[in-house]
C-alpha cells in the first residue's frame, strides 16, 4: 500500500523484501513484468465533496490563467518511478468530474497507474479507470470526482501522479472537466517520455551450458541510470528453474556466487519459490542507493553445478527493479549435462 504525505508526484516505491515481486518466482509466466502495488478507496466515498483539492496561489501560476481547466505533466516518466501531474480548475465545479485521456505509444495503457492526493486521508488513490476497448489497447480513460468554488483569481489544484510499469515509449495526456452544469471544459494535451535504465547481460551467450560438479560460468549484470531521475531501492534478482524425469531441481543443486567489492566472492543463496521446481535470491547491492542519473551498478556472478544435481533444461534468468515493480528481465536458460 503506498501511503503518507509524499510531496506531489514523489517517487515513493514499496519496500521489496527477498523475494519480492520484482524476482520472478517460477515459471515462464511469472517472469511478465510485475504490477506496482497501489492503494484503493470504496468506489464513491468522495464523489460528493471537494476532497482532494488544494487552493492553489495565484502567484507563480505559469499556464494561462484564462483557462477554466490546466493540466501539467512532468517531461519523463521513468518506469518505475512516481512522476508529478496536477489539474488546475479556475471554474465552480459542482459534483463534476475530471477526465483524463491517455495515449500510449510503445506500451499498453492498461499498464499506467495514475493517482490522486486525498488531502482529507492523507492518501493517494488510484483514479476510476475505463478501458476503450481491446481494439485500442493503446487508449485508456481515468477520471474522478470534484467539486470545488474556484474561480479566475481562485484557483485550486488536485495533485496527480503517474507511474508507468511497462516498456518505455511515450505517454500523451489530455485533461477536461464537466463542471456539474453541462459545460465540458478541456485543456491542452501533455507529454512525457516513458523511459528506464540501461541495463546488459555479458558473458552467457546462447548455447551456454554446465557440467555436474564443473567449472562455474562468469556473467556480468550491468544497470545503468541514464534517465534524468534518481532510482531508490534499486533490486536485482538471480531466478530458476528445472524438472527432470526422476526430480526437480533444488537450491542444492545451484551454486551461485557474487563478486563484492572488497569482499570478494560470496554464496548468495537460492531459496525456493512459490511453487516447484521454481528458485530465487536477492543479489548484494553493490552501488550507493539511490542509483543517481548516470550511476552505474555493476553485478558480477559466477554459476556452478553440483555434482548431485539432475540432467535436464534449466529455464533462469535476471531481473531488476526498484520496489516492488520490474522494470527488466532476461532468460538465461542452460543445460546440465552429465559431463
Amino acid at each position: 500500500m503506498v501511503v503518507g504525505t509524499a510531496a506531489n508526484g514523489q517517487a515513493a516505491p514499496v519496500p521489496a523484501a527477498v523475494g519480492a515481486r520484482s524476482v520472478p518466482r517460477c515459471g515462464v509466466a511469472a517472469m511478465a513484468h510485475m504490477t506496482a502495488a497501489r492503494t484503493t478507496v470504496g468506489a464513491g466515498s468522495e464523489a460528493a465533496s471537494p476532497t482532494g483539492v488544494e487552493a492553489a496561489s495565484p502567484t507563480g501560476v505559469t499556464d494561462n490563467a484564462a483557462q477554466k481547466i490546466s493540466y501539467t505533466l512532468a517531461p519523463e516518466a521513468p518506469i518505475g518511478l512516481w512522476s508529478s501531474s496536477n489539474v488546475t480548475l479556475r471554474t465552480p465545479v459542482s459534483k463534476g468530474r475530471v477526465r483524463l485521456d491517455v495515449t500510449t505509444h510503445g506500451f499498453s495503457a492498461a499498464s499506467l497507474m495514475l493517482q490522486r492526493y486525498v488531502h482529507k486521508t492523507h492518501r493517494w488513490v488510484d483514479l476510476d479507470t475505463k478501458p476503450v476497448g481491446s481494439a485500442h489497447p493503446d487508449r485508456g480513460t481515468f477520471t474522478f470526482p470534484v467539486s470545488v468554488a474556484a474561480g479566475p483569481g481562485r484557483p485550486a489544484k488536485v495533485a496527480l501522479r503517474v507511474q508507468a510499469i511497462d516498456r518505455p515509449g511515450r505517454l500523451t495526456v489530455a485533461a477536461s472537466v464537466d463542471d456539474g452544469h453541462g459545460h465540458t471544459y478541456r485543456a491542452p494535451a501533455r507529454n512525457a517520455v516513458v523511459d528506464r535504465p540501461t541495463t546488459t547481460v555479458t558473458g552467457w551467450p546462447r548455447g551456454t551450458a554446465l557440467v555436474r560438479g564443473g567449472a562455474a560460468r562468469e556473467f556480468t549484470l550491468a544497470v545503468k541510470n541514464t534517465t534524468e531521475r534518481s532510482y531508490p531501492a534499486l533490486n536485482a534478482g538471480y531466478f530458476a528453474y528445472g524438472q527432470s524425469n526422476s526430480r526437480a531441481l533444488a537450491p542444492k543443486d545451484l551454486v551461485l556466487e557474487q563478486y563484492v567489492p572488497g569482499h570478494g566472492w560470496q554464496r548468495v543463496m537460492l531459496v525456493p519459490g512459490g511453487c516447484d521446481p521454481g528458485m530465487s535470491a536477492r543479489l548484494i547491492p553493490t552501488a550507493e542507493a539511490p542509483l543517481a542519473p548516470g550511476a552505474t551498478a555493476v553485478y558480477r556472478m559466477r554459476l556452478a553445478v553440483a555434482g548431485s544435481a539432475p540432467v535436464t533444461t534449466v529455464e533462469a534468468g535476471v531481473s531488476v527493479g526498484t520496489g516492488d515493480t520490474s522494470f527488466f528481465y532476461r532468460t538465461l536458460p542452460f543445460p546440465i549435462r552429465a559431463q
